[in-house]
Parts: structure tokens; C-alpha cells; sequence
């Protein structure tokens, strides 16, 4: 039975020490490197001594996300497959890490999972465990949620808030003829104003911009 090799780094040493000693007794599970120090692993990657089908990798260490970028290191110059340790719940990190071609999350007082999560990962079938496919649901949330924002801003930046006025007015199905007699303006000048909307909205037409922003609730 050809054995897994697999490489770990952490900063805390008892913990490393233990996941070793761990991994180690596992019948087809070999541990080739264990460090405590980013700088090991990227002269193990630039010697080309660096021998592992499996990183479990540490998100942050030292107090820094230094995890997230030697996962994109390894991905890139190994092709070794990154499985990402915590014992946070740290959404952004667990995302950008994803980002940097890890292919699975593992929470540290969850060690028991980690002999299968190798097994997984080293005959890449490795599936996104649930909680970390929560996080990155929840990060995806958040991101949608900040395009929203941004959308909406954008919208409320090009328009003025007669504009606006104007707008939701259509929405409520008035035409511009009793649109100008609500506002005692001109049909000319509602005319003018729709048209000055649909320019800077690059709308075809004034319902579709009325529905634009009530969808971005501006309204």
C-alpha cells in the first residue's frame, strides 16, 4: 500500500507535536515535513525536496493569515492539495483561502475528521466540509450583499431627488401627463426629465427605470 504523504504546519508546537504523533499512527499516512515556520516550507517548495500529496496548513501563524498565502505558494508551485486548519470560525480568512486554492477547512478540535480529510484530499475528491461550506455561504452573503449597497449608491450618486420623485411616481403608474399636472409642470419639461434619467440609468425606458430602483430600494 503506496502511503500518503503529508506535510504540516503550525505554530503551536504541542498542537504539531500531537497532529503528528497522530497522522503518524495512521496505517497508510506518513508525515514527510512538520514546522512550525513559514520560511521551512518555502525552501523545502525552492530546494525541490519538498515531497507531500497533503499540506494541512495552519490559517493563521504567528499571528498573521501567513497560511493564506503559502496555500496559494504550495497550490501553485506543488500542486499538493491544501487543507486549511483553524481553531477560529474566521469567515473572510476561510474564503480568502479557498481563493488561494485550498480545497478544504478543518477546525483543529475536530482532529479526529483529519485522517479522512487527508484521505479525501490525497484521492481529490475531497469534499468542502459542512462548516466550512457554511462560512463561504455566509461570505457570499455578505459579498451579495455588498454589491447591493454599492448598486443602490451608485443609482442614488446619478440621480437628483426630484429625479427620484419622478420615478417613483411612474412606478405607481401615472403618465406623464398626470405626472406633470401633480408636479404643476410642464409636459415638456417631464418629457425632458425622463429623458435625462434614461441617459444616465442607460435605461430603455422609464418603467424599466422606475423598476430598477425600487429593486435597488431606492423607493
Amino acid at each position: 500500500m503506496e502511503l500518503i504523504k503529508v506535510g504540516i504546519v503550525e505554530d503551536d508546537k504541542d498542537w504539531l507535536r500531537g497532529l503528528r504523533a497522530y497522522l503518524d499512527g495512521q496505517s497508510d499516512i506518513e508525515v514527510t515535513f512538520a514546522t512550525d515556520e513559514p520560511g521551512v516550507l518555502r525552501e523545502e517548495l525552492a530546494s525541490g525536496r519538498f515531497a507531500a500529496d497533503v499540506v494541512l496548513m495552519d490559517i493563521m501563524l504567528h499571528g498573521e493569515p501567513e497560511g493564506v498565502r503559502l496555500a496559494e505558494e504550495v497550490a501553485a508551485a506543488a500542486r499538493a492539495r491544501v487543507v486549511m486548519l483553524t481553531s477560529m470560525e474566521e469567515k473572510e480568512l476561510i474564503f480568502r483561502s479557498f481563493q488561494a486554492g485550498a480545497i478544504d477547512y478543518q477546525i483543529k478540535s475536530d482532529f479526529e475528521s483529519l485522517p479522512d480529510a487527508v484521505r479525501a484530499a490525497a484521492r481529490r475528491e475531497s469534499p468542502i466540509s459542512p462548516a466550512a461550506a457554511e462560512r463561504m455561504r455566509e461570505e457570499f452573503r455578505r459579498l451579495k450583499q455588498l454589491e447591493r449597497e454599492f448598486e443602490k449608491k451608485k443609482m442614488q450618486d446619478l440621480i437628483t431627488p426630484s429625479e427620484l420623485e419622478l420615478l417613483k411616481l411612474i412606478d405607481k403608474g401615472y403618465t406623464q401627463t398626470e405626472i406633470a399636472s401633480r408636479l404643476v409642470l410642464s409636459i415638456r419639461t417631464i418629457k425632458n426629465h425622463v429623458n435625462h434619467i434614461l441617459k444616465k440609468l442607460g435605461s430603455k425606458g422609464s418603467k424599466e427605470a422606475a423598476r430598477e430602483a425600487k429593486e435597488k430600494g431606492l423607493f
